[in-house]
């Protein structure tokens, strides 16, 4: 890869939207870099025209090379001929992309699923079922690697025949969440990882809502699993709309914080879906079956979930179950909708919970899972 393209990625001070604005001025990063500071100066402050101008950073060049020279790592640029041309429908198209994993996955039709990093064991099924249907279906499972419904998501798509890619917010030498370690270990094997910020970059604030744009802009549409009100899931359906994306959204009790960013995303167009078909038809999806090319035998056990997929029996008939109508419930209520003792109805709960039939969530409530 040309020195060029990795001197102006590493200039501090001079983000994408610049760069952009640049290589439409002077056609090549080479061209950028051979001008003098006049003719910068059209296009940049001076603290920037300063930055460009000065001798690159060693040892962070350096450490780039070694990066790349790593089997399964590569930069990806705007000169690519792979680079995907569903990012160069949107706005603000990064320069530069570090890939780690199959980076052919880009050029793939793409689903996007994000979600609450605090979800529930139920949302976490949902998303991990809905990408593994969607992954089998021919389309690549595109989420954040974050906490909850992304790494859900990213297990489901790397289970099916489609893949995962997941968009980071730091730098690809840094993992982060700590936590989604071996899921990142196994995205790169079997997936991909993707960043537009450069080696050590730090998990900051400000990246996320910027790889929110990346995740939609790689996708067909975007499913949203559980999000509560102005969660960052949100910002991602919200500029999905603006690039022309299909929003989706899965609905939930009105008694959950976690269902009201989708009831809201509802009410504002998104689609109610309540299977992955239904993304599929309104996709128009033709391609049911995953294709030859994308079939690929993976042995049992590579990608497993938190919340293992358990097969639970075709009916269960029990006055607790009953009793918990899809929305997290307290204990106080089932024992006033039972009429069981706390004692017995705590018995009762463990057995449940042990049998996979519900999960006990945060703040002593408890959930049926479907």
């Amino acid at each position: 890869m040309p020195d060029a393209w990795l001197r102006l990625a590493l200039a501090p001070g001079v983000g994408n939207t610049s760069l952009i604005r640049l290589l439409t001025a002077f056609g090549s990063p080479e061209a950028v870099l051979a001008s003098g500071r006049s003719a910068l100066m059209a296009h940049l402050s001076a603290a920037q025209c300063d930055a460009l101008l000065a001798d690159p950073d060693s040892a962070q060049l350096d450490a780039a090379h070694a990066w790349l020279a790593q089997p399964g790592n590569s930069l990806m640029t705007l000169a690519d001929e792979d680079y995907p041309t569903s990012l160069l429908e949107i706005a603000d198209p990064p320069a530069v992309l570090y890939c780690k994993g199959d980076r052919a996955l880009l050029s793939r039709p793409g689903l996007g699923i994000v979600g609450s990093r605090n979800a529930t064991p139920q949302g976490m099924r949902d998303a991990e079922a809905f990408a593994h249907t969607l992954s089998d279906a021919g389309l690549t499972i595109v989420s954040g690697l974050a906490l909850g419904i992304d790494a859900a998501a990213h297990r489901g798509g790397l289970a099916g025949a489609g893949s995962s890619i997941a968009i980071i917010g730091t730098g690809l030498d840094r993992i982060y969440p700590a936590r989604n370690k071996a899921l990142a270990h196994q995205l790169a094997e079997g997936g991909l990882i993707v960043s537009e910020f450069a080696l050590g970059t730090a998990p900051l604030p400000g990246h996320f809502p910027r790889r929110n744009r990346l995740i939609s802009g790689l996708s067909r549409g975007v499913l949203v699993v559980e999000a509560a009100p102005n969660s960052g899931s949100l910002i991602t359906a919200r500029v999905a709309t603006e690039q022309g994306r299909d929003v989706f959204a899965i609905p939930g009790s009105i008694h959950s914080p976690l269902s009201r960013g989708c009831h809201a995303l509802i009410k504002q167009g998104a689609k109610l879906v309540e299977s992955a078909a239904d993304i599929l038809d309104e996709l128009a999806w033709q391609q049911r079956l995953a294709p030859p090319e994308l079939r690929q035998d993976r042995p049992q056990g590579e990608c497993q979930a938190a919340y293992p997929l358990r097969v639970l029996p075709e009916a269960v008939s029990d006055p607790v179950l009953d009793a918990l109508d899809g929305a997290p419930t307290t204990l106080d209520t089932l024992a006033q909708r039972t009429g069981l003792t706390l004692d017995a109805l705590s018995a009762k709960l463990l057995t449940l919970e042990l049998e996979g039939h519900i999960a006990s969530l945060p703040g002593g409530r408890y959930q049926k899972i479907h």
